[in-house]
């Protein structure tokens, strides 16, 4: 049988059929762990905030009208989310519930690749990562959605709710002050996968 469609998934949620929403869940979960870890830097509070994002997207999913994907839209409150916590928590906390959806499971997915490779990956990830933690809030966040996640500025501007021109002039500045960063601390990595775009884009 063919795989539904988002809109058709979306509508048989909309019916009641919770197994629809799980389809949903489970078809975008992965993409959008990685981007709540760049945000958050802990493993727990990105689980615990893409839990808490496709709780919202359910509880709000009659306001969802289909002018944008729903990938798009679930990002969107999920990097809201994000955003959100780091506001009002500076440190990683152990206090979240595990009450998320049922249908989260098996996160990351990447768990059959050769260990070694897996952490030689890891280890890069998070020089990236220590650097990323070390810049303010909202130019961490456009650094990730442009240079990791790959977002247009016009889609950063709508997921943030700000001008283009102030998702350049922000974009500009926290790039020039993690290129510092990883300087200043020695930590430029080779770059493989997503670092390699990341690294480039701070030499524009």
């Amino acid at each position: 049988m063919a795989a539904k469609d988002d809109q058709s998934l979306v509508r048989s949620s909309l019916n009641g059929d919770t197994e629809a929403f799980g389809q949903l869940v489970r078809r975008y979960q992965d993409r959008l762990y990685p981007t709540l870890l760049r945000l958050t830097g802990s493993p727990d509070d990105a689980l615990d905030l893409l839990q808490e994002a496709f709780l919202r997207a359910f509880q709000n999913l009659g306001r969802y009208r289909g002018q944008s994907s729903f990938f798009t839209w679930v990002y969107r409150i999920a990097v809201n989310l994000a955003i959100s916590e780091r506001r009002h928590r500076k440190t990683s906390p152990s206090h979240a519930a595990k009450q998320g959806l049922d249908q989260l499971e098996n996160l990351p997915a990447s768990t059959q690749e050769d260990p070694s490779l897996r952490l030689e990956r890891a280890e890069e990830e998070q020089r990236i990562q220590n650097a990323l933690m070390r810049l303010p809030d909202e130019g961490r966040v456009i650094v990730v959605l442009r240079d990791l996640d790959g977002l247009s500025y016009e889609e950063i501007a709508e997921a943030l709710q700000i001008p283009i021109g102030t998702v350049r002039s922000r974009l500009h500045r926290a790039r020039t002050e993690l290129k510092q960063i990883l300087e200043r601390a020695e930590l430029l990595p080779p770059k493989p996968s997503w670092q390699a775009k990341a690294s480039n884009s701070l030499a524009d």
